[in-house]
């Protein structure tokens, strides 16, 4: 019998003859490959099964259920003002307080069993393949990392981390619901793994799982529970060279992420972005926007050649680019709009080789005085032109 498919878990053609630590981890990608599912499910929220497990949750800090209400996205939760207290408010009432307080001794008790600490660990730099990591006796590290980090990288920090850049506004004590799904993943290959934690943390731990499974996010208060749908649209792509199924969001013609009520949210390759980038991107738009960020992102959508032509660049010189062989420096004039500085543009090749291969275009503002491209990207450096001459590589 083979393991359950999905993101991240590569069966073996004969399973049979792998030793030990490969079947075991094989048993662990499966647990990754299907709580990545739930993270990224858009499946309606199992209403009953959420309220059950928040419930209980409540029971187990001596708190009745609380009335539960329900709604479409994380905008509309911000929206709503339970009792005496907006949903953004940061300081923490008594309830949930004692809810962070028990998912903390909780989390300390199962970590004790494992020997594994929450803050001590750091996402650790693994092989980029699995069997060489195995073969070095790396099997924990594989787990922190290649499980628990991969599952963080993909969802709390890619698909979590878009929603929370487009809310633009502090989302008070609360829980991630699907979104975290990173460390129930983590416990949990440990239990397919043999783990036994005891009747009591595991069943704490199966409320908490129960959340990830049935809901999206939601805010816990005294006498209400607001809970959010799960998005209705979740669009995201393979990190290029991952070998630990990690996704970024991503999504060239239209939202990265949508709800039921029709808030959404962007993302271009992992980065979250305004919906201008996606939806209407202009040379104009480009040319004002501040975040550097953005504005790359920004020109990547719209295409540099196209960029180029829309914002009127002239060109000034162009040059082999003395630290990155076989690249070229090309040096450009922007049109100076009201109220700007006067500025030039360098149009460089990355020297560092992106996970997937390729060499990213990007591009330099640089002062106007520059007519030399090797000058300009000394200058980025820090160097004269004749030093930066002398390099072998840009990395």
């Amino acid at each position: 019998m083979t393991a359950p498919r999905g993101p991240g878990a590569r069966v073996p053609e004969h399973p049979e003859i792998l030793d030990p630590q490969r079947v075991r981890w094989q048993l662990a990608e499966a647990a990754r490959a299907e709580w990545l599912g739930h993270a990224l499910s858009c499946e309606p929220a199992d209403r009953p099964a959420a309220e059950a497990a928040i419930g209980a949750l409540y029971e187990l800090v001596d708190q009745p259920p609380p009335t539960f209400v329900w709604v479409d996205s994380p905008a509309a939760a911000m929206k709503l003002l339970p009792p005496n207290r907006p949903l953004s408010a940061v300081s923490p009432t008594w309830l949930e307080s004692r809810l962070a307080n028990a998912l903390s001794g909780l989390r300390a008790r199962l970590n004790r069993r494992i020997g594994f600490s929450d803050n001590l660990w750091r996402p650790s730099v693994l092989p980029e393949d699995p069997s060489e990591a195995l073969d070095r006796g790396l099997f924990d590290s594989l787990l922190a990392s290649g499980i628990r980090g991969s599952v963080r990288r993909s969802i709390l920090d890619s698909v979590a981390g878009t929603i929370k850049a487009e809310l633009r506004a502090p989302t008070g004590i609360g829980w991630y619901g699907q979104h975290e799904a990173h460390w129930v993943a983590h416990y949990d290959a440990h239990r397919r793994l043999g783990v036994h934690f005891g009747p009591e943390p595991e069943r704490q731990l199966d409320l908490w799982a129960e959340t990830v499974r049935s809901c999206g996010w939601w805010w816990p208060r005294d006498d209400v529970c607001v809970l959010t749908e799960r998005p209705v649209v979740v669009r995201t792509e393979p990190v290029p060279g991952s070998a630990y199924g990690e996704v970024r969001t991503h999504a060239a013609d239209g939202p990265a992420i949508a709800y039921p009520d029709g808030w959404r949210a962007y993302a271009w390759h992992g980065t979250p972005v305004p919906a201008w980038v996606i939806e209407d991107v202009t040379a104009d738009a480009i040319n004002t926007e501040r975040n550097v960020e953005i504005r790359r992102c920004a020109v990547e959508r719209l295409g540099w050649d196209r960029y180029i032509e829309r914002a009127g660049l002239t060109f000034v010189a162009r040059a082999p680019d003395p630290g990155n062989r076989d690249s070229e420096l090309v040096l450009y004039d922007v049109p100076r709009a009201p109220g700007t500085i006067a500025r030039r543009l360098l149009l460089a090749v990355n020297g560092s080789v992106e996970r997937d291969g390729t060499r990213r275009r990007y591009g330099l503002s640089v002062p106007p005085w520059f007519d030399d491209p090797v000058d300009a990207a000394g200058w980025s450096y820090g160097l004269t032109g004749a030093r930066y001459r002398g390099l072998l590589r840009r990395t």
